[in-house]
């Protein structure tokens, strides 16, 4: 416990983020029934790691330094800006990669079917099914922010205070 009251602010926050990746990965497991590893470092996903992690930084520093605080004003700007990036620029992000991958794969089957009606092995197109499909969990649903905020909001109020 010496540890993790070292610096409390940070740890909490750690606890936080570590809380909601084992809780997203276990929720995926269950959502597609097989386990995915990535699942625990990788972004997006229901909790928010990130809105747990900034929330729980901004109520325990709440809760420590007091409302007044430039520490606890800077936590709850960091927060909102976390979470609007999450719910915003992230998620339509990972929408623009979903429908970039699909638009790959609809390119692939049409220069398939050029190179047979042509009778051509030797595409002048690459062929994109041989690339890396791009990353489609990069943000969070409102309800996602709001579980990881949740998250954050009880680790924190349940972190001993210094």
């Amino acid at each position: 416990m010496d540890i993790l009251m070292a610096n409390p602010i940070l740890s909490v926050g750690i606890i936080g983020w570590f809380a909601a990746q084992i809780i997203k990965t276990v929720v995926h497991a269950i959502k597609v029934k097989s386990f995915n590893p990535e699942r625990f470092i990788g972004a997006g996903g229901m909790p928010s790691s990130h809105s747990s992690l900034v929330v729980s930084v901004a109520i325990y520093t709440l809760r420590s330094e007091g409302f007044s605080s430039p520490a606890f004003a800077l936590a709850m700007i960091l927060a909102c800006v976390v979470i609007y990036d999450a719910m915003s620029v992230r998620y339509n992000a990972g929408l623009h990669a979903k429908e970039l991958n699909r638009m790959r794969k609809v390119i692939d089957e049409i220069d398939d079917e050029i190179a047979q009606l042509c009778g051509d092995d030797d595409d002048e197109i690459d062929d994109l099914s041989e690339q890396k499909d791009l990353k489609e969990f990069l943000g969070h649903t409102p309800i996602e922010v709001l579980a990881g905020s949740m998250l954050g909001i009880i680790i924190a109020m349940v972190f001993p205070l210094k």
